[in-house]
């Protein structure tokens, strides 16, 4: 029997349209379906209660520990499968997600943050719980998280149901757009609910063929060809070219692949920004991994510094980053280059790049006789002390004996630096290295690792997430374990532990302390059904990786107790952490400094 509501349509539009409505919740999750989204992170709540019901049996809805990990999950989600989606109920739960929204409006990631909302029957003069309202408030005010959500530059809506009697509303159509909107734009957007449309009839709409169809833009810049003409007139007149690759290029696998076949045809290797590794096989023989001036390793720097006469730039940043450009050192050599072509994406999904690169791959330029440098890896012994100075070098070396790809997770500190001289492979998951490079809050490392694993165990690859954590980080996000141990999810987590804030730290107030030699990490890890090892040579490093390797499920922690001195230290946590000295003012560090850059001018 026919509805009320749907009886007046019906008498307005016809029966056999009627009939064929949709709920709001049915064409919001074939919307995310049509766009790649596989699942919904999120927290519960009253608000959300009909959005979890709707979709349930649509579209998966994964458990998370708080909402701010729900969105950093659903960032994740959006840096491997190009859309990510969390879920949370009104103001309590999506005003903790602002952090999440900043990151991905920062990495440019298409999120989809979705909160229930007070119905619209509900909407008074008066204030309800979970409005943000004192008892001096004048008004009422229901608008305080979309206007927060505004705040930081995205767009925020709340959806509006029907005006007519008469005619089904149009939430679909626009849930529809504000998504489409997303994943073009590669931006974040904030969407409300209003509960009581959940279940409501909305407009059918007709999906296009495919998502990738909404990305053909009505125009593309003209002048690509006499671009790419330049780009090949210097490429005739070099010897040693050298391409070198912006973050802006992560989500447009039809500009990776281009870039991976113009390396291949002509022989010409290729390095990227730090903030870009990871989007290309650093195993490659023509890869130099990333690049970061005095940052860098010995290897990438003789060859990019000293050899390289000519630097064709793709898709860096539009505004300059201090880090991606050695911190504003004035030791990034391809910041200054002379003989350089720089193109980037100005054009909706860099068609402007694609077309120049598809001119470039046509002509009849002849490969290069490029010879890089062999990487002479420094001896390891099995006894040797585990450290930061010779983690990446081990975990190297184990990846050179395994088909297994290792996709890291470094969480923001001392972990994320060293993790530079990690050599990446490529992944089942496109994707080999993914991190919040500052960002957003400290604590993203574990809510990335569980999209990737979802999406590894979703794949049936058996490829491995390997997060690396100093004790700040573990201990500001361990909750979200819960949901690894409930889910299977095979976790390799390496914790380096010396109980403090080590990177930047400047005298030893309490304040730099963040842990306790009796916290027992191992015991903790025990109680979510994990396993864990306590390892402080490179032989218990090396067995208790290859156990955890050959497990298929559970978490496994890697206890390494690492030591503040400088020869532990890898050669970026050692050039950072005098760079911040001398910044701070410290005296002996200010003249360290400088003989460097010196150094590197000569």
């Amino acid at each position: 029997m026919m509805s009320l509501q749907l009886a007046t349509i019906a008498e307005n539009l016809g029966e056999a349209y009627t009939q064929a409505l949709p709920s709001l919740a049915q064409t919001m999750s074939e919307t995310l379906h049509f766009f790649g989204c596989q699942q919904i992170f999120g927290v519960g709540g009253d608000f959300a209660a009909n959005l979890i019901a709707g979709f349930g049996g649509n579209i998966p809805l994964s458990a998370s520990s708080n909402e701010m990990h729900a969105g950093f999950s659903a960032c994740g989600q959006a840096e491997i499968t190009g859309l990510g989606a969390a879920l949370t109920t009104y103001t309590v739960g999506s005003l903790p997600c602002t952090s999440a929204a900043a990151l991905a409006i920062t990495e440019k990631l298409p999120v989809v943050f979705i909160s229930g909302a007070p119905g619209e029957s509900e909407i008074s003069d008066h204030t309800i719980h979970h409005t943000i309202a004192s008892a001096s408030t004048w008004s009422a005010d229901y608008d305080r998280a979309l206007n927060a959500f505004r705040a930081l530059g995205m767009k925020a809506e709340r959806l509006q149901g029907a005006r007519s009697p008469h005619q089904p509303n149009m939430t679909g159509e626009r849930f529809f757009q504000l998504v489409a909107e997303a994943y073009i734009n590669k931006q974040p957007v904030f969407i409300e609910i209003p509960r009581d449309l959940v279940f409501q009839p909305t407009q059918a709409i007709s999906l296009p063929l495919s998502a990738d169809s909404l990305c053909r833009e009505t125009f593309v810049l003209q002048g690509a060809e006499s671009i790419a003409d330049q780009i090949i007139s210097k490429l005739q007149l070099a010897q040693r070219p050298l391409i070198y690759l912006g973050e802006n290029a992560k989500l447009n696998k039809v500009l990776l692949s281009q870039i991976k076949l113009l390396s291949e045809k002509l022989n010409i290797p290729y390095a990227t920004t730090w903030l870009a590794k990871g989007l290309l096989d650093e195993r490659d023989p023509l890869s130099l991994g990333s690049y970061n001036g005095v940052f860098s390793q010995s290897y990438q720097r003789d060859y990019i510094e000293q050899q390289v006469d000519y630097v064709l730039e793709v898709d860096t940043s539009i505004h300059h980053q201090d880090t991606n450009s050695a911190f504003d050192t004035g030791t990034h050599h391809i910041h200054n280059f002379e003989n350089k072509t720089t193109i980037k994406g100005t054009v909706e999904n860099q068609a402007g790049i694609v077309r120049i690169l598809s001119c470039i791959l046509n002509s009849d330029l002849k490969p290069f006789e490029t010879k890089l440098p062999t990487v002479e890896r420094a001896p390891i012994q099995s006894t040797d002390k585990l450290d930061f100075h010779n983690l990446a070098e081990v975990l190297n070396k184990l990846q050179d004996n395994t088909d297994q790809a290792f996709v890291y997770l470094p969480e923001v500190g001392n972990s994320y630096f060293a993790s530079y001289s990690l050599q990446t492979k490529q992944s089942e998951i496109g994707r080999s290295w993914l991190t919040n490079p500052w960002y957003a809050a400290m604590g993203t490392s574990l809510p990335y690792a569980r999209a990737v694993c979802k999406t590894l165990k979703r794949e049936d690859s058996d490829d491995r997430a390997i997060v690396i954590t100093g004790d700040g980080g573990f201990n500001f996000q361990l909750n979200e374990l819960i949901h690894f141990q409930r889910e299977g999810l095979p976790l390799i987590i390496i914790y380096m532990r010396n109980d403090i804030f080590h990177l930047g730290k400047h005298g030893e107030g309490d304040i730099y302390h963040c842990s306790t030699p009796e916290f027992d990490a191992i015991k903790l890890v025990h109680a979510y059904g994990g396993m864990g090892y306590h390892c402080k040579t490179v032989s218990d490093f090396t067995l208790a990786m290859n156990t955890a390797l050959a497990c298929d499920n559970g978490i496994t922690l890697i206890e390494v107790p690492a030591d503040t001195n400088a020869e532990y230290q890898s050669h970026e946590i050692t050039m950072l952490n005098l760079y911040i000295a001398a910044k701070n003012g410290v005296p002996t560090a200010v003249q360290a400094w400088q003989k460097i850059v010196r150094n590197n001018d000569e």
